[in-house]
């Protein structure tokens, strides 16, 4: 069985260099808060700058979730990484699908394009994990937009919902 990969594309008004940076150095402040594999509240979302680096969350409590690994860092045009998260929203280094980022100039902006494949590695949760994961990303890519276009006046981790 193949699953078609996520495909996700959106343009932001700042240079390939800035998007890759808000991107990768400063998840936390727009990845939406409730997009978590921990119940110890998110203060920070950390990413390695190397390949083969740590990414995840890190909790109130110090706890450290892993969501993956680097799989590629050439800023300012791509990114790779691994998606560790299996179908019970938890780490699984056994499981491995693949994320990435590219980050085209176009005039002075980006063209930010996002996608994820391998989705058939999710095995019996495979249909389902593809749905929930078409179905979120397309929030999740525009809380990037936001930040990146000066549009998000407060994180979502510091929502109060």
């Amino acid at each position: 069985m193949t699953i078609a990969p996520i495909h996700r594309t959106i343009e932001v008004a700042v240079p390939p260099e800035r998007a890759f940076e808000l991107f990768s150095g400063r998840m936390h402040d727009w990845w939406p808060i409730g997009h978590s594999i921990s119940d110890d509240p998110r203060v920070a979302i950390e990413m390695a700058p190397q390949v083969g680096g740590w990414w995840g969350q890190i909790g109130e409590n110090g706890t450290r979730a892993q969501w993956g690994k680097v799989l590629a860092w050439n800023p300012p045009g791509q990114l790779l990484l691994a998606w560790q998260i299996n179908a019970e929203w938890q780490f699984d280094p056994a499981l491995m699908t693949e994320l990435e980022l590219t980050f085209t100039p176009v005039g002075m902006n980006t063209l930010v394009t996002l996608e994820h494949r391998d989705l058939e590695r999710f095995g019996e949760s495979a249909e389902k994990m593809a749905e929930q994961l078409r179905n979120g990303w397309p929030g999740v890519v525009q809380a990037f937009a936001d930040l990146a276009n000066g549009r998000l006046e407060c994180a979502p981790a510091c929502s109060t919902e």
